[in-house]
């Protein structure tokens, strides 16, 4: 049996628990790459903003109490909204972020979500792959965006 085909410790999907995961889940976005940009609105009083909105649709996947995982959705009564997905590197190509998704999508519909959107950099040619093979379809808009409130004029 080589090392590849050892089989994989189980992983357990559950819903991000605040505090105790915030700084495994900051520490994986901020090494998964290009395509997760961390900022402002992932600073630790933006997150408890947003668990109290939503917190079932923040979810970790964890192997032997590692968090290996994430997805951060969003859903506000109309639209929903993926934010970040982020799989370690070495757990990459075993299906983990189409679990993430596929539970995430699973919530969302269950809030009476019909539809949903994410955002990609352009350069991102992995992430485009991966969300295109899952049937997500590339829109021709232009994003807008506005830091708003005190620390914007800074």
């Amino acid at each position: 049996m080589t090392i590849e085909s050892w089989p994989q410790p189980p992983t357990n999907i559950r819903t991000f628990k605040y505090p105790d995961d915030f700084p495994a889940v900051i520490h994986l976005w901020s090494t998964a790459g290009p395509g997760v940009h961390v900022g402002r609105s992932d600073e630790a009083r933006e997150i408890e903003k947003k668990l109290q909105r939503d917190p079932d649709l923040f979810l970790v996947a964890e192997q032997q109490g590692e968090i290996i995982g994430t997805v951060l959705g969003g859903f506000d009564g109309r639209r929903g909204l993926v934010y970040h997905l982020a799989v370690a590197q070495n757990q990459r190509q075993n299906g983990l972020g189409d679990q993430l998704m596929q539970e995430l999508e699973r919530r969302l519909h269950s809030k009476g979500c019909i539809r949903c959107y994410l955002l990609v950099t352009k350069d991102n040619q992995p992430a485009i792959n991966f969300y295109e093979k899952r049937g997500w379809e590339r829109m021709q808009l232009f994003i807008y965006a506005k830091n708003i409130g005190e620390e914007a004029t800074r």
